[in-house]
């Protein structure tokens, strides 16, 4: 199968982890696995190799909508997943070595079997030493540069439209629904994708789980990501009924892309300090608690 591929080369995508020589290969350096961030969306599939820069290729719609490879944000072909992504870093002048540590973008309130099946994806192309998860919302905030103190987000997809709040990088309160800017374009009205979201919003506000930190968010407005922030008219219609500030964030296909890869560059550096300090909190399994 022919996987038409974009491939950004000297670094990663805009606010991504700075480029430079492959951290396993820094003179007078111990040796360290190299870091690896994966995005495996239902619009695209991005990879991002540290000093190697990021690949990307569509995903959905494949082999046409009956056989899509994910779909709303759930892997539903795992094989053909795996031949997009072993595609893509062939794509990359030297082959990636085995022990790996991989951080791979998982959709907010993701069940155990979804993750299960992206795990079996990566493991399956990268033979990593480790494969941890971050949620898309919490990687778009660190990629945009954006995780500091409160922070409402929204990450609309190509089928999969994600909000949360988030405190200090860390997500409060947070919905998803399967409705994406792919079905615009097939034919669903605009203000389907903007109800949607509004309507997840103020569901937020009223959620009694993190009653203090939704305020603070919505003072500075709501951060779009994803397929959707490139929509002018999907942002003004959702600032129009929310009566807030939305502000579309620097690169916003590639936010997500990037905080995963400053994640996976910590935890490949120095692991226990990565947890410890809770720069990017990540976790092997079941979504954290707040």
């Amino acid at each position: 199968m022919f996987v038409p591929t974009t491939v950004v080369s000297g670094q990663p995508p805009s606010s991504g982890p700075p480029a430079g020589p492959p951290i396993e290969a820094r003179p007078g350096a111990p040796i360290l696995p190299t870091a690896i961030a994966v995005n495996l969306g239902s619009g695209r599939t991005q990879v991002w190799v540290a000093g190697r820069g990021s690949v990307s290729c569509p995903t959905g719609d494949t082999f046409g909508t009956a056989g899509s490879l994910v779909r709303r944000g759930r892997v539903v072909a795992g094989s053909g997943c795996i031949v997009v992504l072993s595609q893509l870093t062939r794509r990359y002048s030297d082959p990636i070595p085995p022990g790996s540590v991989v951080v791979v973008c998982r959709p907010v309130l993701a069940t155990m079997a979804e993750q299960d099946a992206i795990r079996r994806v990566v493991a399956g192309v990268f033979a990593p030493s480790r494969v941890l998860f971050i949620d898309t919302v919490r990687a778009a905030a660190i990629g945009a540069g954006a995780a500091a103190g409160g922070l409402l987000i929204a990450d609309i997809g190509a089928e999969l439209t994600e909000v949360a709040v988030l405190d200090h990088g860390r997500v409060k309160v947070a919905r998803r629904a399967g409705i994406g800017t792919r079905d615009r374009a097939r034919g669903a009205p605009t203000d389907l994708v903007a109800h949607a979201t509004t309507r997840m919003i103020n569901e937020l506000r009223h959620d009694p789980v993190a009653p203090a930190a939704v305020p603070a968010a919505l003072t500075r407005g709501l951060v779009v990501v994803g397929d959707g922030a490139m929509k002018p008219d999907l942002s003004l219609q959702i600032a129009t009924t929310l009566r807030i500030r939305v502000r579309s964030a620097a690169s916003p296909r590639a936010a997500a892309l990037s905080g995963a890869g400053l994640a996976a560059m910590a935890v490949a550096r120095d692991p226990a300090a990565a947890a410890a300090r809770r720069l990017y909190p990540i976790s092997r399994g079941r979504k954290e608690t707040p």
